[in-house]
């Protein structure tokens, strides 16, 4: 079962290209053929119907690598979007690369808790997170675009997605030792109930598995290219079948144990700690000190507590399951409200 439910491919095939400005708001139409997505009621000439899909909301959207389109403006229902506002969202229009800082909205006039609320109220998503999808969507569609993209990594120095713009090669221009020293990671986007999330497959092993939104998502993508001297292209392969019809069963909670075979490229100690998390049974949940007392390393516990942020395959690795020893639910890069969700699910509790 994915994320949100939409009606039926027909009425909403229906709405879109009747221009029913009813639905507005309840649905949003990512054009493949463009990189772009509209609000039903968009006055733009309407694309062939295989050339489409549609998402519940903006947010799933633009981390699925769509942009908002300029003529129907689907992040500014109509009398929602205040002066203040308009000049910071024509700014990030101009140039959804760029890695923005509190600095820069207060350089615009605008106040990081008044964007951030906003953003939250109208989009269920903070200014940065916004800020963030953009950047992943302008990445995505270079990698989406397809055939002739064949190679899409992030270059050492390169500190946001907007690295890609600038990695992407085509192969034929690698030197022969490059080519044979650089291998290839397959992504494709997985639509789960939190969220869209990226999966990434090299040689029949899952090595990355991660919300789009999450904010060590760049990083994280960075250290892998790093560690696999990998290159990134866009499709997918019989493990993130596997992958996707796994995720399916256990957000339905048909599933407590990945099959999936995994690369977890990092240092022995990393690999300890991930192997350990693996061990946490479906249901439960341990500590950072009872991890770092399980590898008998006692005094470890901050040292395990970074190495379970590092993990690059979320859920099927399952640091959602480590916590406080208070028992709070402490920090987790997916958000503290997916881990509380992910354990809710695994006890029964869907």
């Amino acid at each position: 079962m994915i994320a949100a439910s939409l009606p039926e491919t027909g009425t909403l095939m229906d709405a879109f290209y009747s221009r029913d400005v009813s639905y507005d708001g309840l649905f949003y139409t990512g054009v493949r053929t463009t990189g772009i997505f509209c609000r039903p009621s968009c006055p733009a000439r309407k694309p062939k119907r295989e050339n489409i899909e549609f998402f519940p909301t903006a947010r799933d959207a633009m981390f699925a690598g769509y942009r908002p389109c300029q003529r129907c403006r689907p992040l500014e229902a109509p009398g929602e979007v205040p002066a203040w506002l308009a000049g910071l969202l024509e700014a990030i229009d101009e140039a959804p690369e760029r890695r923005w800082t509190d600095a820069d909205l207060r350089a615009h006039g605008v106040h990081p808790d008044r964007a951030r609320r906003w953003f939250k109220a109208h989009h269920g998503m903070t200014f940065h997170a916004y800020a963030r999808a953009r950047r992943l969507g302008t990445a995505l569609e270079r990698i989406r675009e397809g055939d002739r993209v064949v190679a899409a990594a992030f270059d050492h120095g390169y500190e946001s997605l907007s690295g890609f713009n600038t990695a992407i090669r085509e192969l034929v221009g690698s030197s022969p030792t490059e080519s044979r020293a650089v291998t290839t990671v397959v992504l494709r986007r997985i639509a789960t109930p939190l969220g869209p999330m990226v999966a990434g497959s090299i040689d029949g092993d899952i090595c990355f598995l991660e919300f789009a939104d999450r904010r060590m998502f760049e990083r994280q993508l960075k250290t892998l290219s790093r560690r696999l001297r990998c290159r990134y292209l866009p499709g997918t392969s019989p493990v993130l079948d596997t992958l996707a019809r796994e995720l399916d069963a256990y957000f339905d909670g048909r599933l407590s144990r990945f099959t999936v075979p995994l690369r977890v490229p990092g240092t022995a100690f990393q690999r300890a700690v991930w192997n350990a998390l693996a061990e946490i049974p479906y249901g439960q949940t341990r500590s950072y000190a009872d991890i770092a007392e399980s590898l008998g390393r006692p005094t470890a516990v901050r040292a395990v507590a970074r190495a379970n942020g590092d993990n690059r395959i979320a859920i099927v690795i399952p640091c959602h399951r480590v916590i406080g020893k208070d028992g709070s639910l402490t920090g987790y890069g997916g958000s503290l409200w997916r881990k509380q969700r992910l354990l809710e699910l695994e006890r029964g509790a869907r």
